[in-house]
């Protein structure tokens, strides 16, 4: 009976040191994009079309794959994190320590600290009342743009690589590889327009059976840290 289990209590347990290289966030990164795929191919996942369902499973995916991985364990991943430097906005996807403090260069990160921040879109953006189909970069009105979130410091002020998550829903990523570096470049046309044409996206893999395609782009921030987003895009259907 559960009563008869004896109970031991933990007061001010410390969780220990793992020291990590610098690089470590790159091979997280390299994590998410390998289970992209099989979170999208998993069988009963739930047949879902919205952003936030389809980041929520996400979640659930890295996280009982990360505790049966052989070196991310110490990973959790949580959904709509208060950003560290404007906590009254929120990042879409974040990982963190779990049972451990991850120290990576000189830097001890907690339970409680970002890993690095994740933005998640669709590809395209769905046609409703006040969205802006350029969402994935930036919009007209208002901050909602995925990479203009980042680029102006709104997202991820305080680190220097982020990723961006984009479920494809239609078209090809040739397609959209195009498409938004018009966006961008149409943006940087613009007379006193803080984007440049080193905004763009550059392409790093295409694995085609997969339904994955990987990319890069990086961006001068006025008054924050110049930064790296890695973008993986996932074909869903």
């Amino acid at each position: 009976m559960l009563a008869d289990t004896p109970i031991t209590a933990q007061a001010g347990r410390l969780d220990p040191e793992v020291q990590w290289p610098w690089t470590a966030r790159y091979a997280l990164l390299d994590f998410i994009a390998y289970e992209l795929p099989r979170w999208r191919d998993y069988p009963g996942r739930p047949e879902r079309t919205s952003e936030t369902a389809l980041t929520d499973h996400l979640c659930d995916h890295l996280n009982s794959a990360a505790r049966t991985s052989d070196g991310w364990s110490r990973v959790q991943f949580r959904t709509e994190v208060p950003d560290d430097t404007t906590p009254s906005r929120h990042i879409d996807l974040a990982p963190k320590p779990c049972g451990a403090v991850l120290v990576i260069e000189g830097r001890r990160h907690t339970q409680f600290d970002m890993l690095l921040p994740i933005e998640c879109k669709r590809l395209p953006t769905p046609r409703e009342t006040n969205r802006d189909e350029r969402e994935y970069v930036v919009t007209a009105i208002g901050t909602r743009g995925g990479i203009q979130r980042f680029k102006f410091g709104f997202h991820g002020a305080k680190h220097c690589l982020g990723a961006m998550i984009a479920y494809v829903q239609d078209q090809t990523f040739a397609h959209w590889i195009e498409q938004v570096n018009c966006w961008i470049v149409a943006l940087s046309a613009d007379p006193g327009s803080e984007w440049r044409l080193s905004d763009c996206l550059r392409p790093i893999s295409n694995d085609v059976d997969a339904g994955l395609c990987t990319l890069r782009s990086d961006h001068r921030r006025e008054g924050h840290k110049e930064l790296e987003l890695r973008h993986m895009w996932i074909k869903m259907n």
